[in-house]
């Protein structure tokens, strides 16, 4: 089971790399514009905040990864930590997200299911 939280929290990871992409790097493209519901004028509005929510984004999966680095390098408790907090975090924003823009629900639901699966997994895999 510790395996597959793992995979999920890498996965997971690899999604909010992605995100911070288009958020700091791609925001005012059409594809990422699109992938948002922003129009060109919301984008160039919002580019400073959007570049500063990716690198969020980045760092949380940063946190994720070493956690999964760790935690197959026998380092189980530093590692647990980094996923809980690294996935947490992410599962947290998905959960606002959800709650504070309901019509927003699908981004949110695809933003928390890799770190609800990789926490939920791990913590049973530890108690």
């Amino acid at each position: 089971m510790e395996s597959v939280a793992l995979v999920f929290a890498g996965l997971a990871a690899l999604l909010h790399v992605y995100i911070w992409v288009m958020e700091s790097w791609t925001w005012t493209s059409p594809r990422t514009r699109a992938t948002f519901g922003v129009s060109l004028e919301e984008a160039e509005a919002t580019k400073e905040m959007a570049f500063n929510q990716g690198f969020y984004n980045l760092f949380l999966a940063v946190m994720a990864l070493a956690g999964v680095g760790a935690f197959v390098g026998d380092e189980e408790a530093v590692g647990a930590t980094l996923v809980f907090c690294g996935a947490g975090s992410m599962l947290a924003a998905g959960l606002v997200l959800l709650v504070s823009s309901p019509d927003k629900a699908r981004a949110a639901i695809t933003q928390l299911t890799f770190p609800l699966v990789a926490v939920v997994l791990l913590t049973l895999s530890l108690v």
